[in-house]
């Protein structure tokens, strides 16, 4: 998007001129400048306020420390401690692919019944 020059600036003027007359030109120019003020300080306003609340969040609190529990193992007098099971070895088995025959879809004979 191209700049606003000088003769912009002067075209622009002279338009607002002839539209809304020598009178009206100095409130019109009043109010838009007070409505930009306005503006102006309602977006501070606002940006403030975000930077205040991002400084003031509190940090997210780091990993927890891990706590380690040691509990000494007891076995029952006259129990026998379980082995581990192995598990038989399995073999991959290749399996052959299989050809698809497309099915050719048939509308239903009798129309649907419309709900409304």
């Amino acid at each position: 998007m191209p700049n606003i020059g000088a003769p912009e600036l002067i075209v622009i003027l002279i338009v607002a001129l002839i539209v809304f007359g020598p009178r009206k030109l100095p409130e019109l120019g009043k109010s838009l400048g007070a409505g930009l003020r306005e503006f102006r300080k309602s977006t501070q306003g606002l940006k403030d306020e975000l930077e205040g609340t991002m400084r003031d969040a509190p940090t997210p609190p780091g990993p927890a420390a891990v706590q380690t529990i040691h509990v000494p193992l007891v076995q029952p007098e006259g129990t026998v401690p379980a082995q581990p099971v192995v598990a038989a070895s399995v073999t991959p088995v290749a399996v052959a692919p299989q050809a698809v025959t497309p099915q050719a879809v048939t509308p239903p004979t009798e129309p649907a019944e419309r709900v409304g």
